[in-house]
């Protein structure tokens, strides 16, 4: 279901003054954002997890970057009913810009600018009832045009890091069709929280074929120790496959198991092993390491919090 559109306008994506080539047929991004946050209770009972800042930036922005880098121009954020403020996030601000520029700050003027500016429109689906992330991607197949022929979906509790993954993603379908997952190669000893891919080898060692998906299997029984990120490239027929997908525990329809219908009908699905890293936004744990690992990159803060954390950790 749309529930709005905040369109800007700007025909080509344009991320740190470079022109990003667009990808033929595939120009949204889904981020699902239903979720109610409650490991970050009480705070998200007025503000959406979504929009708590990695040190000054929300992971939310951070989402949107990526799909924009990669010549993404939608972003349709998946939000529960009332959950707005995710969406008007990205809706221009002329009063507060105008309010900054007669003081003289431009540095901030070109922050509160940069979300607005990332992609010519976001707009918002409601998902009325938590029912899986299948169930979620499902309510935003309205917002799709006719003419397209993939979708990214992004996560919002994983910071892929560095970004660029998507990019190779879109690579990969281009040269094998169908579907393109992001996987993580972790040691088989941590393997069993995750869901784990069943491979088989291309010509790129990191390009595998997908013949399957075990959800948190044991380290003895893990057929392969690549696993599941937040990152898909999916192609338009799962929409009607997530239709044909059986709910399972909880009534949830999850995105595997439409996956899988497609694998058993012979659609083709590969996934990209992303050799970078990743934090987890989604627990309050994984969100302070996130903040610390990007506040230590940053030129203004990141000097004396090292110096901090040196003198902290010797306490």
């Amino acid at each position: 279901m749309r529930l709005e559109s905040l369109s800007m306008a700007q025909p080509t994506a344009v991320t740190s003054g470079h022109e990003v080539t667009k990808p033929a047929g595939i120009r949204t991004a889904i981020v699902p954002a239903a979720g109610l946050g409650t490991r970050f209770l009480p705070t998200t009972k007025s503000v959406p997890k979504e929009l708590l800042p990695v040190v000054d930036t929300p992971g939310i922005e951070h989402v949107a970057t990526e799909a924009a880098e990669a010549g993404l121009d939608k972003l349709v954020l998946v939000v529960s009913p009332g959950k707005d403020a995710v969406a008007q996030y990205f809706r221009p601000q002329p009063e507060l810009e105008e309010e900054l520029r007669s003081r003289g700050k431009a540095a901030l003027v070109e922050k509160i600018t940069r979300a607005p500016g990332l992609l010519s429109s976001v707009q918002t689906a409601i998902q009325e009832k938590a029912l899986g992330l299948g169930h979620a991607i499902g309510c935003a197949e309205a917002n799709l045009d006719a003419d397209e022929q993939a979708v990214a979906v992004l996560l919002p509790d994983d910071l892929v890091l560095p970004r660029g993954v998507l990019g190779r993603m879109i690579d990969t379908r281009a040269r094998y069709g169908g579907t393109v997952l992001c996987a993580f190669d972790i040691p088989r000893e941590e393997i069993s929280p995750y869901g784990v891919f069943d491979v088989e080898d291309t010509d790129d060692p990191d390009v595998k074929k997908v013949n399957g998906m075990v959800e948190k299997p044991s380290a003895e029984e893990a057929p392969s120790t690549f696993a599941a990120a937040g990152r898909y490239l999916l192609d338009v027929a799962i929409f009607d496959a997530i239709r044909r997908t059986e709910p399972g525990r909880g009534g949830e329809i999850q995105i595997t198991d439409a996956i899988a219908l497609l694998i058993s009908e012979g659609h083709p699905v590969h996934v990209v092993v992303h050799r970078g890293g990743r934090h987890d936004l989604g627990n309050p744990g994984g969100f302070l390491r996130a903040a610390v690992d990007f506040a230590l990159q940053d030129p203004e803060y990141g000097p004396e919090l090292r110096e901090w954390l040196r003198v902290r950790v010797e306490e």
